[in-house]
């Protein structure tokens, strides 16, 4: 065979002719990014070394077939699954900042990206997408250095009163500086982080317990059922009965 034809075949090689596995296997080499595609119904069916290690499995095999209900706290699986269910039809999610802090107490931060999985004939039948861990990026440093003090706080007590002003002096900022950093780094006022924060842990108490939802909301920081109901649907599109039964 003619060497300089072998070179030019080779050179003419286009990205729509490289087997798909091997595409797939790519992202192996990305040691911080976590890359998954799952089918319509929220099921694994790839995903990369960076996932497998963050799951914590050996081997690909050990996944395939499950969902996020199967790796994830309850609550926190059926957010991912409403945000799946809303790129299946046609949304994205592109960089989304997000914040897990574990029981350890630590504060680990990803950036979220998901889109629409289409086939050859343009039909969305899955969806893929990337999280990004970013405790090891300058920008990410900063953003756990400037709020550590602030986030810890309203962790520990989300379900009491918080004032702007103790929060600021436990951060050793005004007001005005302490809500400037909360927009620069999480583009949320503190009043907005606080909401979220006692959302999220609402939205798991409705899943692990059975406590009446005016319990669940007065525990949670939201002393008026009513305004906790109104902003539980405004946040995730029910009201915390429905979302209870929908789980159920």
């Amino acid at each position: 065979m003619d060497n300089n034809n072998t070179q030019s075949d080779r050179a003419a090689l286009t990205i729509d002719q490289l087997p798909i596995m091997t595409a797939l296997h790519m992202y192996d080499l990305l040691p911080d990014i976590i890359f998954w595609v799952k089918d319509a119904r929220g099921k694994v069916i790839h995903g990369n070394q960076c996932l497998l290690d963050h799951i914590g499995v050996d081997s690909l095999e050990q996944i395939i077939g499950l969902t996020d209900f199967d790796f994830a706290p309850q609550h926190i699986a059926k957010q991912f699954f409403a945000d799946d269910q809303r790129v299946m039809h046609g949304e994205s999610v592109t960089d989304r900042l997000e914040m897990n802090m574990p029981e350890k107490g630590e504060i680990s931060w990803f950036t979220t990206s998901k889109r629409p999985l289409l086939n050859a004939s343009g039909t969305i039948v899955g969806t893929y997408g990337i999280s990004r861990q970013l405790e090891k990026t300058s920008v990410a440093l900063s953003a756990m250095v400037a709020l550590k003090a602030p986030v810890a706080f309203i962790r520990d007590n989300y379900m009491h009163r918080i004032n702007l002003s103790d929060l600021g002096e436990v951060s050793c900022l005004s007001v005005s500086a302490l809500e400037r950093r909360f927009k620069k780094y999480l583009y949320k006022t503190p009043s907005q982080y606080i909401c979220e924060v006692r959302l999220e842990n609402a939205r798991r108490l409705l899943v692990e317990t059975t406590l009446p939802v005016a319990v669940v909301a007065d525990r949670c920081g939201f002393p008026d059922p009513s305004y906790f109901s109104r902003k539980f649907h405004q946040v995730f599109s029910q009201l915390p009965s429905e979302f209870r039964a929908s789980y159920q």
